[in-house]
């Protein structure tokens, strides 16, 4: 009782702010909402619960703000990206530094084959099969992920991604898909085509919920209420890396027949949510449940058909900024809608 000028006085500094309420803890409640409406409560969200395990939860937004402000990411591209690298830093903290080829390939260079090898072994242990790609393609894929890492852990950094279809295409020894696979299973993050801002998705949804996300270019089948999420790269550690890793296989990459990428086989019956940042001030995103995983030769290796919670119509009529979504195990909309309050980020259900 009589938290009120407490509360004020908190919320006085300007900090993002959780506030956790269990039932019978006073009648300040009652003008909570009514508080975050006024400009003193723009950085407040409540939780009013007798559930205790939702005080674990009210951290989430305040990991996902730590987890972008200590993130570093590395793009491997001769591209300038400068004006959107100061604007991510400039909102987040986020640091996103450039990489050259030739880094890479003295990194390669300095990777053991026995250490190739032995990263070899353990993906073709985990294979339910390898369909097109050789051993020596599944060896150079190996070398280049340790490479990658050797470079990631040199710079500190936590995600790398490649400029694999631009300005590195067959500028390295093996696709990069692998590497982007392993990096995500170990709780970093590998994100595909240089997509600093899948990049950055990946970042803040890992940080909410623990779990990596996949990158992918969407399809859409409306007459299931679905979308279809296609990508050649997806790590088996959807679950995060503490869990059990889904079923893969080891195939080629589809519109190019070369290179090795896991294709994995997700839960039917999840649920996930598609987000994408956009910028530094706009999140899109949708929700769904998993309802197919289609393995057929078109699109990518990798798919999900999802039925979409909303109306599909709108979700393709609504389409914008570009194809790629990052798709996250679990119902992550709530979570998500904290940490843009607290960043002030305008959230859109494309729905």
């Amino acid at each position: 009782m009589g938290i009120s000028p407490t509360l004020r006085e908190v919320l006085s500094a300007g900090r993002p702010t959780m506030l956790f309420a269990a039932p019978y803890s006073g009648h300040e409640w009652a003008g909570f909402g009514a508080l975050q409406k006024q400009k003193e409560g723009a950085l407040l969200e409540c939780i009013l619960t007798s559930d205790l395990n939702q005080l674990a939860v009210a951290v989430r937004p305040f990991r996902a703000i730590h987890h972008l402000r200590e993130a570093k990411i590395l793009n491997v591209t001769t591209r300038d990206f400068t004006k959107f690298a100061d604007a991510v830093k400039q909102k987040f903290g986020t640091q996103i530094t450039k990489v050259d080829r030739d880094r890479v390939l003295a990194a390669y260079k300095t990777v053991p084959d026995a250490d190739a090898e032995a990263e070899t072994k353990r993906w073709i242990g985990g294979a339910e099969k390898v369909v097109e790609p050789s051993r020596d393609d599944i060896f150079k894929s190996c070398k280049l992920a340790l490479a990658l890492q050797k470079v990631l852990d040199e710079e500190e950094a936590t995600v790398v991604t490649v400029d694999c279809y631009g300005s590195m295409w067959r500028q390295l020894p093996a696709y990069p898909c692998i590497s982007h696979a392993r990096m995500s299973a170990m709780g970093l993050g590998g994100v595909c085509e240089s997509d600093l801002q899948s990049a950055m998705t990946h970042v803040l949804m890992q940080g909410l919920s623990g779990r990596p996300g996949f990158v992918s270019d969407p399809t859409m089948d409306v007459s299931k209420k679905s979308i279809i999420l296609a990508h050649c790269m997806c790590t088996p550690a959807m679950d995060g890396p503490d869990k059990p890793p889904a079923p893969y296989k080891l195939r080629s990459v589809m519109e190019r027949q070369e290179g090795v990428v896991p294709h994995v086989r997700m839960r039917i019956g999840q649920k996930v949510t598609q987000a994408e940042l956009i910028g530094t001030d706009l999140l899109l995103y949708f929700t769904g449940d998993i309802i197919e995983t289609p393995d057929l030769p078109r699109g990518c290796r990798t798919k999900i058909t999802v039925k979409v919670d909303g109306d599909a119509e709108k979700l393709w009529q609504n389409w914008s900024h570009g194809l790629h979504r990052v798709t996250c195990y679990g119902d992550l909309s709530t979570d998500l809608s904290r940490f843009c309050r607290f960043k002030g980020v305008q959230m859109v259900n494309e729905a």
